[in-house]
């Protein structure tokens, strides 16, 4: 169809340019064509003039995506201390350094020196992720940033896509890429790939009808995608939105406003800085207070003292070691992550993947293979199954599960296959790595990978020459092609010409007056003619597209090639092809199903489709009612928000959804409390993806948008690959706690030890031993002590192997807190037992005390100091779970044992070297008293094991009254022996 006009630059136009009516037309897909050409004020055969061309581009800007002013380097760097946890280790950097100035040693500051590498170190990795993040709406632009053949005043002429504008008229060909939206205005042939914006796999055939006003955006046909790409055919154009206003602008408008949320780990990190901060200054507070009330204070320089030690005592109840930890193991995490083809782009993002109570997954090429696959063949004696999947060339036929053994209809099977074969423009070939791939329709190379299967390529290729075609065409739902038979001879020695027509089978069978069954051509009975239609609705019950395979001898050219010709055919059958899911999908979801993980696929494929991969792949609501288990973008539309969150709690497949509604879902699941993951390789991927708490893109199909908006990429398109990932954050976020268990514990004790030990000063005989301050640690031991707990072991404990299977345990609820009750009540029971093994330690060497010492204060403080430093090596054999025993596969974790055996030597240099003596004010210590003190600290190892023990007893109770009926939350199925 072509409508003809002259362009206009006067009156009428220019006002419609300077009212705004050159804006895009609302519903274009629902204009008449010559309606069209009116509101946009150009004539589609010439195009617009050069001179209006350049007024609208002078008026409108270029065709390309609105950037937003980029954040100086001097905010994000200011952004990066705002932490709650970093602002703590800025007072300890403080506090530190005051400490050392009162101090008035010549040693350097090291304690406020490492601090202060610790928080610069996590400024400086903050700022460098941040720039990687802002490049996803610039990878947008590069992905709009082609050339397109634009007409004007007449001429097509190559030009870039920037200098596109409203109303210019463009002519597309196979393999071009779409600059703009676009209506069309003729088309021949034309199939689009637009898996990228909408999510549908297969490439969309396009027709020049008006649609209605409501049309879905996977449905209008009469319309092409800036951002798509031409498969097949050819067409010509006219633009209708550009820029922000196309449909890539909006997905990039809506990536500008997606914030990026802080991962779960984050929140709990800057809860846990809020909650020390508080505690530290009350501590401080209260230590002060009462060395004060308990010591003779008599002297400026008492009084500097006792700010010293509340000082030190601050410092040391803040785990400054920790953002370093932490940036270690979850840097671990990451290259165990790559290890299994998961890339990590975000570190704190590493442990959000194994908090995940949802993952929301698109279907193409990553359920599925993203490879068309022929899986059915259907023919007048009979159906068939056709093995394998993809686009590798190995399977076999197969009826019931076993090879055909009926030589007519493997016979048949193969005329099918080499007849569709014959009607196709695909290649197919080995790539680089020995990989089969496909060029042209994916449909088509469906047929060349079942004739590689079946054998018959070779003989196919050396009989048949194409001499003409009548291409595929969106409105009449056909191809045609015409080859000459090298083995079929007419009277007089000329090759005979086969026709071969493939299409839709419904409208084929209307084209057929014959049937080819068992080696012969019967008439084709209505009777028949019905029970073929039964046959396609069947296969499209299986969510198999479908396609009939029809033939004809014809002698000569001499009719007009054209689709007059596609009469009097004889149908030989039907195939069956879908996007076969991958092979490791189905295993793993029903892993996530069993770790407690819901999984949720959002897809802009056809909603029978995606019904039925749900079932295959065992996703739970998949119902036998393919009607009843998708929900469509059409139907969120007409939902309030109750009604959306309704829609999620209740259903796990969403089809013909568009990039709003992916991000409406996630959004939903957000605010009913869940950590939910998005996977996604498209455009229309990206807003989900990033509004999502972790955002998985595909690495080998993934847009390079897809991949800038997500915090990880598989770099093998696997979902599976994402399970491997889940078991690795599960380990990482177990580690985290276990250092966390072990660096709290610890540090209470020392706080326990200098608060209780100023409280009892009389009863330990303190008061009696000290003329100035009465405190069982001084500042420096205290600051020592922190320095081994934020070192080695707590290391050695990031890094831990999983002493429990992390995929038997339900995800934790979002809302739990790092420091849970348990772990409160392992770091009270710890500190306590730590704090009364050093006091005792203290007062069996003290004269003066309840337990009868007779040493003097600096040999019973040497005494409180090391059982403290061996009560935490035990308290790290103790963090390696807070159930299982420490006993069980002890030596697994070699590193703990190493750095055990360093902090036991760096501790008896500290006792026993004379410069680490005076710097410390310890006295050496003889075997006996090493024996008491190593004794003591044994304490906290085996009060721990006594808590495990009755944890675990509860625990096994708690199991055993459990019904095995009784619904828990983010449980999959019930047991069968529920009833």
């Amino acid at each position: 169809m072509r409508s003809k006009r002259s362009p206009s630059t006067g009156g009428p136009e220019r006002q419609r340019r300077h009212s705004g009516l050159l804006a895009p037309p609302a519903r274009a897909w629902a204009l008449d064509l010559d309606d069209l050409g009116d509101a946009l004020g150009t004539d589609f055969e010439r195009g617009l003039s050069a001179t209006e061309a350049s007024e609208r581009l002078a008026e409108g800007g270029p065709n390309e995506l609105e950037e937003t002013p980029a954040e100086s380097m001097w905010r994000r760097a200011v952004r990066q201390f705002r932490d709650p946890l970093v602002l703590l280790l800025l007072a300890a950097i403080v506090i530190s350094t005051v400490a050392w100035v009162v101090d008035g040693t010549s040693e350097a500051p090291i304690e406020p020196i490492v601090i202060a590498a610790i928080v610069a170190l996590n400024a400086v990795i903050g700022i460098w992720q941040e720039g990687k993040a802002l490049a996803a709406v610039a990878a947008l632009r590069r992905l709009a940033s082609t050339h397109a053949v634009i007409v004007r005043d007449g001429v097509a002429v190559p030009r870039p896509t920037a200098e596109l504008v409203i109303g210019d008229v463009i002519t597309v060909a196979e393999g071009d890429a779409i600059g703009a939206d676009c209506r069309l205005i003729e088309v021949a042939s034309l199939e689009v790939a637009e898996a990228p914006i909408t999510g549908e796999s297969a490439p969309v055939g396009k027709t020049i009808g008006v649609l209605a006003d409501d049309t879905e955006l996977a449905d209008r046909v009469n319309m092409v995608f800036s951002g798509t790409g031409v498969s097949r055919g050819r067409a010509r154009a006219v633009v209708t939105a550009t820029g922000s206003h196309s449909e890539i602008g909006r997905i990039a408008s809506m990536l500008e406003g997606v914030g990026d949320d802080r991962t779960p780990l984050q929140r709990q990190i800057d809860w846990l800085g809020k909650m020390l901060a508080a505690v530290v200054v009350a501590l401080a507070v209260i230590v002060m207070v009462a060395i004060a009330l308990t010591s003779d204070i008599s002297s400026v320089s008492d009084v500097v003292d006792v700010l010293l030690v509340g000082m030190s005592l601050a410092v040391a109840a803040v785990p400054e070691g920790l953002p370093a930890i932490l940036s270690v193991v979850l840097a671990l995490g990451v290259q165990r992550m790559a290890g299994h083809n998961a890339i990590v782009k975000r570190l704190s993002s590493v442990e959000t993947l194994g908090s995940a109570t949802v993952i929301c997954t698109d279907k193409t090429g990553t359920l599925t293979r993203n490879e068309m696959t022929i899986v059915r063949v259907v023919t007048g004696s009979g159906a068939v199954e056709i093995t394998g999947t993809g686009y590798d060339p190995f399977g076999e036929v197969r009826v019931g599960g076993h090879p055909v053994a009926d030589a007519r209809l493997l016979d048949e099977v193969h005329l099918v296959v080499g007849a569709g074969s014959l009607a196709n423009d695909a290649t197919l070939r080995t790539g680089s790595e020995g990989e089969w791939r496909a060029d042209g329709d994916p449909t088509e190379a469906a047929f060349l990978v079942a004739e590689q299967k079946l054998g018959i390529i070779e003989r196919r290729t050396e009989r048949f020459q194409r001499v003409a075609e009548v291409p595929f065409d969106a409105d009449r739902k056909l191809m045609t092609t015409i080859d000459r038979d090298a083995q079929a001879r007419r009277p007089g020695g000329a090759s005979e010409l086969m026709q071969v027509t493939k299409g839709a089978p419904d409208v084929l069978i209307a084209r057929c007056g014959h049937e080819r069954v068992d080696g012969r051509v019967i008439p084709l009975t209505d009777d028949r003619r019905r029970e073929i239609l039964g046959g396609v609705e069947a296969l499209a019950d299986d969510a198999l597209r479908t396609l009939g395979v029809a033939y004809r001898r014809i002698e000569s050219l001499a009719e007009p090639v054209d689709e007059s010709i596609e009469r009097g055919l004889i149908h030989l059958g039907m195939v069956g092809i879908i996007d076969p899911p991958r092979a490791s999908a189905a295993d793993a979801i029903a892993e996530a199903h069993a770790a407690g993980i819901r999984v949720i696929m959002i897809t802009g494929d056809h909603p029978r489709t995606a019904a039925r991969i749900g079932q295959q792949l065992g996703i739970d609501g998949a119902a036998d009612d393919l009607a009843d288990t998708s929900v469509t973008g059409t139907d969120l539309a007409k939902m309030a928000r109750a009604e959306i969150t309704d829609a999620v709690r209740s259903h796990s497949v969403f089809a013909r959804v568009t990039p709003a509604d992916k991000l409406g879902i996630v959004e939903a699941l957000q605010a009913d409390g869940h950590v939910v993951a998005m996977t996604g390789d498209g455009v229309n991927d990206a807003p989900a993806l990033k509004r999502a708490d972790i955002g998985v893109a595909m690495g080998i199909n993934g847009t390079e948008v897809s991949k800038e908006a997500s915090d990880m990429i598989l770099a093998d398109d696997n979902f599976a690959t994402i399970l491997h990932a889940v078991r690795e954050g599960r380990e990482i976020f177990s580690d985290i706690r276990k250092f966390l268990r072990y660096l709290l514990a610890s540090n209470t004790g020392e706080v326990a030890v200098v608060f209780f030990g100023v409280l009892a000063a009389g009863a330990l005989g303190l008061t009696d031993a000290t003329d100035g301050l009465a405190v069982p640690l001084l500042a420096t031991q205290i600051l020592w002590i922190n320095l081994l707990t934020d070192s080695a072991l707590a290391l050695a404990l990031g890094v831990d192997p999983a002493v429990e299977d992390v995929m038997e345990e339900r995800p934790r609820p979002p809302d739990d807190r790092i420091v849970d009750r348990s772990m409160l009540v392992t770091i009270a029971l710890v500190g306590t037992v730590t704090a009364a093994a050093a006091l005792i330690a203290f007062d069996v060497e003290l004269a003066g005390g309840m337990l009868g010492g007779s040493g003097d204060l600096a040999t019973a403080r040497t005494m409180a100091f090391t059982t403290i430093v061996l009560a935490q090596i035990f308290n790290a054999f103790n963090s390696r779970s807070d159930r299982v025993s420490a006993f069980v596969r002890p030596f697994e974790n070699r590193l703990l044992w190493a750095a055990a055996a360093v902090t036991v030597a760096l501790q008896i240099a500290v006792v026993h070297l004379p410069p680490l003596q005076r710097a410390f004010e310890t006295e050496p210590l003889d075997a006996g008293r090493w024996f008491v003190c190593a004794g003591l600290a044994s304490t906290v190892l085996f009060a721990d094991e006594l808590r495990k023990l009755i944890a675990r007893l509860r625990r096994g109770r708690r199991a055993a009254k459990a019904s095995p009926c009784a619904p828990s939350r983010n449980a999959g199925p019930r047991s069968d022996l529920c009833l």
